[in-house]
């Protein structure tokens, strides 16, 4: 029994020492581990800056309900044995760091999330002591540092997010001991260094996010070796280099992203094997070449994104075999060729974006097929024809861009099917027709943008059914007819542009239905009538064009209901009435323009309530009235124009509280008073025109205090004083005019030096006092007019030096001593006056290196010796005046080289001697006074051929004989002809006495005999020849063919070639001039002929028929070309002057034509702005140099587009000299007619006289052309009508501009705008007026260099 008792006792006493204490001390560790995890989350919650109240953690607290353990805390999950596994704790704004996080605590955690928070400070090495963790995210928080290096020790980590930190630094390489990683994620940091080559041992790796950091190096080729990977985003970064092939391996990809890099290459042929890719995103790259067909492999693909990168080539064929594709964006690339047809089975896309390449071709039929497509943006490509009827089957559409290319013809009616269109965009096309009526029947259109077409006809009435339409955009089209009633139903419309069309009729009455109008545009068009009442219900309308109509009637008093109104413009219309006080209350108004109108009335006061105005535009109007004292109020006020009316009173002082003002116009008035005082207070003003008023008292004293006037221009008024105080040290002008007033002061002292001055005018004043130096230290000055003052002393030698100088008039003053011979340096002057003043000695010869000068007048001094003959060298001189003076001698032969005089004066003079024949060449010539001279002998005869002279002076000399039979001599008025020696008529002038007849009787039989003997003579002469002709005329005959080819032979020769050989050569080539005939004109066919040498060349082979004119043509060319040598001229290698084919060898010209390539479309938009501008250059080039360099110079006579060829780097050359003269300046230079109807001279329809003044006319012609795409006909009519050169500023008109580019932009507009303005001046209808070659040489050197 005792051992069984025993038993009894020890059985259960091993079952405890067994079981029961293994339990309780592994329960005692797990309490301990327990705590010690309590305790290391509530120290790290102390840490934690947060508030107080915070929702999440109250619950983290140590309480006997919970078993003094974490597990039941927010966020907190446990185990069964009581230990924490999952904290999860996203978006519960914690603000601390991880560097009081005992990690060591946590040895059975699992899960860490604290995503979404605002952790800060680094990543804790010591986190790898979590060595079962799997799930780690700490995304979106603000850590920094790098990742630690012992991240690679949590070797069970299947998910690592780190995205959207400030971490830096490289990705570590011991990433790569993360065997059972999934997914990693880092993206948004500032992760710098390569992608390491480590990364690729993830073979468990599935998504890859690497976007957004700075990661720069290539891609690894490795990569490929990361077979289960689904997602690889590496975008966002500098990633250099090709994409490798070996990324073809990745046959698990379903997206890939590798957009915004710098990556370059092609796209490789590989990318076809990703049959599982979905998304493809390579866009903003520098990627190059074709498109892979390949890419047609990836039949799962939903979105392609291939924009913004260099690709070129086709859209390949294949890409409609991606049969899931939604989304296709190959848009910002230069892609060119037609866009495929089967892109039409892509039955899925939504999305088609193709915009900004080099598509052309039409659109194709087939995009009707594509039913779900809801976006289509072709726009800013060379896309031609019109637009496909199919298009209105796409029944999904909400957004159609088609702008910016070449499409023509109709808009398609079938557009009005498209019931889900909200953006219909076609503008900057050449549509041609109506606008449809069933445009109306889109009813969820928004935005309809049709401008900068040719659409004519009226809008549709139907357009009044679109009511959610908030932008409609018609302008820059030639719509007709009036604005539609039914417009007034569009009552969610914000913006209505319809400017620049021909419309006509009224504004409707229903356009104050439109409350939501923000913008009104409907400037430059025809519309006539009242502005309606009722458009003062558009409360919310800022902006109101109405400028550049007819409109009449009064400003309508509703105007002052529109309260938001920012810009009023109603100018350049006929708009009558006074403006109205209710104005005032347009205090949101920042600009507004009135002038150019009909009003009447006085300025309102209440337009000083107008606190934001900062332009003021009411000149060219019938204001009366005074300047109401309120306008002081506009403090923002910045330009002030109030010019041209009939303002009385004076300048209110309260002026001088626009401290803002620049520009201030008032020119043109009745303004009485003086400048107020406190006008010194606009030291912002850099523009002041006071012109033309009757201003009295002192010019301001501190007008230029802020250093910034730069126009300032007070001619005839009142003035008096000094101006020292107030322009003295004003170094910012450019401008000064300030002529016809009464001011005075020491010359010298009153002015100082001013470094951008261009203008000074301070003619017919008081001013006295000697010149200074400080003239010659502007060397900007262009004009400097300080005539009729008081000036005294000798002309500063410094003067020479202002070498911008055009125009300088010194005259009537009371200057002294020589001219000096430093104004010979003035290269660009071209009128010089200085006469009536006492200057003494002779003229400088200097003066004479003068090539400019057009106007000089040294009248009414002293000046003594000879003629100056060395002015023949002033070759441009048109006026010259040397009256009242003291020059002797005769005048010399040499004046006949003065061959653009029109007015010569050279009365009251001591010259002597006979009238030079020569000075009857002089065919310009006008007007001639030589009275009051010594004059002697007779009137030659070659006065006859002054058949522009008007009128003449030759009184008061010792000159006898007949008068010329010319019209001015005949036509002469007795003053000019008396007290001279004997002057007589041929019965031509009966105001003077006849001459008498000769007795002639005596001579009758010597006559007589002389005519028979010399007839007898002439007929015995006549039989030699003839049998001398007739004895030769086979010999002749026989010998014309080998004489003539000889003569080839000599000219070829000595060019270094065979003459004989190549004429040859030239007859084979083109198979007896029977075919490759590229040309045919006036005188002959021009022939593209490759010699054996494979030599392309042109021959211009004259008609056989082409008589007297062919041969003219045919001396003409080999005159001018054999010596004539620019590179902007045709070269000549020969010519051939035989019996049968006489013809000119031209280099050739790849380009063609200008007025060819201006005719085809494709090619002119291959022809840029540069392009362009580099033709400008060239052709001004060739001309100069044919008008200044040859000698004699060359006339061309027929410069036309046609005659403009072009080498394959669009380089101009001038070709056809067939009507080329040589300009002698001995001859009258009198010929028939030649050149090309619309680009000839005006003059030569009624006269015969040929000087270079023809060709700058046709020169300006071409330019024209080429700058607007087309012949300007109608411009130069319209400028031919005109009295005043246009002056086109910084923005040209676009119907001045070759709509087929895009309008020039920064330096090439300002190089356009320029080489316009020269080709106005060039064909102005005067030839006077026109500059010469020489002067458009520089202004293009200025302006386009």
């Amino acid at each position: 029994m005792a051992p069984s008792l025993l038993s009894l006792v020890v059985r259960p006493l091993r079952f405890f020492f067994l079981i029961i204490i293994p339990v309780f001390v592994c329960s005692s560790i797990n309490t301990s581990e327990t705590r010690g995890e309590t305790k290391a989350l509530l120290k790290w919650k102390d840490s934690l800056h947060i508030n107080p109240n915070h929702p999440l953690l109250p619950s983290w607290n140590l309480l006997p309900s919970h078993n003094f353990t974490a597990c039941q805390w927010n966020g907190i999950t446990c185990n069964e044995f009581g230990n924490v596994v999952k904290i999860i704790l996203p978006s519960c704004n914690l603000r601390g760091t991880l560097q009081h996080f005992n990690f060591s605590s946590f040895t059975n955690l699992l899960k860490l999330n604290l995503n979404n928070n605002s952790l800060y400070g680094s990543i804790p090495s010591h986190i790898t002591n979590l060595s079962k963790l799997t799930h780690l995210d700490i995304g979106f928080n603000h850590l920094s540092g790098i990742i630690p290096l012992e991240i690679g020790m949590l070797l069970s980590i299947e998910y690592f997010d780190a995205s959207n930190n400030n971490l830096s630094g490289s990705i570590p390489i011991s990433i790569r001991n993360l065997s059972n990683l999934a997914n990693l994620d880092v993206h948004g940091n500032k992760i710098i260094g390569s992608i390491p080559l480590e990364i690729v041992q993830l073979k468990s790796l599935t998504k890859l996010y690497l976007y957004d950091n700075n990661l720069t190096g290539p891609i690894p080729v490795s990569i490929g070796n990361m077979s289960n990977l689904s997602i690889l985003s590496l975008d966002g970064n500098k990633i250099v280099g090709f994409i490798p092939p070996e990324i073809g391996q990745l046959k698990s990809l379903t997206e890939l992203y590798l957009y915004d890099n710098n990556l370059s290459g092609p796209i490789p042929v590989s990318i076809g094997n990703m049959g599982n890719l979905s998304i493809l995103s390579l866009d903003g790259n520098k990627i190059v070449g074709f498109i892979p067909p390949e890419i047609g492999q990836l039949k799962s693909l939903t979105e392609l994104y291939l924009y913004d990168n260099n690709l070129t080539g086709p859209i390949p064929v294949s890409i409609g075999n991606m049969s899931n594709l939604s989304i296709l964006s190959l848009h910002g690339n230069k892609i060119v060729g037609f866009i495929p047809p089967e892109i039409g089975q892509l039955k899925s896309l939504t999305e088609l974006y193709l915009y900004d390449n080099n598509l052309s071709g039409a659109i194709f039929v087939s995009i009707g097929n594509m039913g779900n497509l809801s976006i289509l943006s072709l726009h800013g490509n060379k896309i031609v024809g019109f637009i496909p009827p199919e298009i209105g089957q796409l029944k999904s559409l909400t957004e159609l861009y088609l702008y910016d290319n070449n499409l023509t013809g109709l808009i398609p009616v079938s557009i009005g099917n498209m019931s889900n269109l909200s953006i219909l965009s076609l503008h900057g096309n050449k549509r041609v027709g109506f606008i449809p009526p069933e445009i109306g029947q889109l009813k969820s259109l928004t935005e309809l943008y049709l401008y900068d077409n040719n659409l004519s006809g009226p809008i549709p009435v139907s357009i009044g059914n679109m009511g959610n339409l908030s932008i409609l955009s018609l302008h820059g089209n030639k719509i007709v007819g009036s604005i539609p009633h039914e417009i007034g139903q569009l009552k969610s419309l914000t913006k209505l542009y319809l400017y620049d069309n021909n419309l006509s009729g009224p504004i409707p009455v229903s356009i104050g239905n439109m409350g939501n109008l923000s913008i009104l545009n409907l400037h430059g068009n025809k519309i006539v009538g009242s502005i309606p009442h009722e458009i003062g219900q558009l409360k919310s309308l800022t902006k109101l064009y109405l400028y550049d109509n007819n409109l009449s009637g009064p400003i309508p008093v509703s105007i002052g209901n529109m309260s938001n109104l920012s810009i009023l413009r109603l100018d350049g219309n006929k708009i009558v009435g006074s403006i109205p006080h209710e104005i005032g209350q347009l205090k949101s108004l920042t600009k507004l323009y009135l002038y150019d109108n009909n009003l009447s009335g006085s300025i309102p006061v209440s337009i000083g309530n107008m606190s934001n105005l900062s332009i003021l535009s009411l000149d060219g109007n019938k204001i009366v009235g005074f300047i109401p004292p309120e306008i002081g109020q506009l403090k923002s006020l910045t330009e002030l124009y109030l010019y041209d009316n009939n303002l009385t009173g004076s300048i209110p002082a309260s002026i001088g509280n626009l401290k803002s003002l620049a520009e201030f116009g008032l020119f043109t008035n009745s303004i009485t008073g003086s400048i107020p005082l406190e006008m010194d207070n606009l030291t912002n003003l850099e523009y002041l025109e006071l012109t033309e008023n009757f201003l009295s008292g002192y010019l301001l004293g501190n007008i230029c205090l802020g250093g910034r006037l730069k126009w300032f221009t007070a001619d005839y008024n009142h003035f008096r004083g000094s101006i020292r105080k107030s322009l003295k040290n004003c170094s910012s002008l450019v401008h000064v005019s300030l002529l016809g007033n009464q001011l005075n002061g020491n010359i010298s002292e009153e002015f100082g030096i001013y470094p951008k001055l261009e203008y000074m005018d301070l003619s017919n004043n008081k001013f006295f006092g000697k010149l200074g130096r400080n003239w010659g230290q502007c060397p900007n000055l262009t004009m400097l007019n300080i005539s009729s003052n008081k000036i005294s002393g000798s002309l500063p030698p410094e003067l020479g030096k202002a070498i911008q100088l055009h125009v300088l008039d010194l005259s009537s003053n009371l200057l002294e001593g020589t001219i000096p011979k430093e104004l010979g340096q003035l290269k660009l002057l071209y009128i010089l006056k200085l006469n009536n003043n006492t200057l003494s000695s002779k003229v400088p010869t200097e003066i004479g290196m003068l090539s400019d000068l057009e106007e000089l007048d040294l009248a009414e001094n002293k000046l003594s010796g000879p003629f100056p003959k060395h002015l023949e060298q002033c070759s441009n001189l048109r006026d010259l005046n040397l009256k009242k003076n003291i020059l002797s001698g005769s005048i010399p032969f040499h004046i006949g080289n003065f061959h653009s005089l029109r007015n010569v004066d050279l009365s009251q003079n001591m010259l002597t001697g006979e009238l030079p024949l020569e000075l009857g060449h002089l065919n310009m010539l006008e007007t001639l006074n030589l009275s009051h001279n010594n004059l002697s002998g007779s009137i030659p005869s070659s006065f006859q051929e002054l058949i522009s002279l008007i009128s003449v002076d030759v009184s008061y000399n010792q000159l006898e004989g007949p008068l010329p039979k010319n019209k001015a001599f005949i036509e002469a008025p007795i003053e000019a002809l008396e007290h001279d020696k004997g002057l007589c008529s041929s019965g031509n002038n009966t105001r003077l006495k006849p001459c008498p007849i000769q007795k002639r009787n005596s001579s009758k039989n010597v006559i007589f005999a002389v005519i028979v003997s010399i007839s007898c003579s002439l007929v015995l002469l006549l039989f030699i020849i003839v049998g001398v002709v007739f004895i030769h005329r086979k010999r002749d005959t026989n010998m014309d063919e080998s004489r003539q080819t000889q003569e080839t032979v000599t000219f070829y020769e000595a060019w270094g070639y065979n003459g004989k050989k190549v004429h040859e050569e030239i007859i084979e080539a083109t198979e007896n001039f029977t075919n490759y005939c590229i040309g045919v004109g006036g005188y002959g066919s021009v022939y593209r002929t490759l010699l054996p040498t494979g030599q392309v060349v042109a021959v211009k082979k004259f008609h056989e028929n082409g008589g007297g004119a062919g041969k003219e043509a045919f001396e003409s060319e080999t005159s001018a070309l054999t010596r004539a040598r620019h590179r902007n001229i045709i070269k000549l290698y020969g010519f051939c002057s035989h019996a049968r084919h006489s013809y000119l060898v031209y280099e050739f010209m790849e380009g063609g034509s200008l007025a060819k390539i201006l005719s085809d479309n494709a090619k002119a938009m291959q022809l840029d702005w540069s392009k362009r501008l580099n033709i400008v250059r060239g052709l001004a080039n060739a001309i100069f140099y044919m008008h200044y360099d040859c000698c004699p110079a060359i006339i061309h006579r027929d410069i036309s587009s046609k005659n403009v060829l072009l080498d394959d780097e669009y380089e101009a050359h001038i070709s056809d000299f067939g009507s080329a003269i040589s300009l002698h300046p001995q001859s009258s230079n009198w010929t028939p007619f030649a050149g090309t109807f619309g680009y000839s001279a005006p003059e030569l329809a009624y006269t015969m006289e040929v000087n270079e003044k023809c060709d700058v006319y046709s020169f300006g012609v071409v330019i024209l052309e080429l700058i607007m795409g087309k012949h300007p006909a109608d411009l130069i009519l319209s400028l031919s009508a005109s009295s005043s050169i246009p002056d086109v500023h910084q923005t040209l008109p676009k119907d001045l501009l070759d709509h087929r580019l895009s309008p020039p932009e920064n330096e090439a507009a300002e190089k356009v705008v320029s080489v316009v303005n020269i080709a106005f001046t060039c064909v102005q209808p005067r030839p006077q007026s026109r500059p010469t070659m020489k002067q458009v040489s520089v202004k293009l050197s200025t302006s386009v260099p």
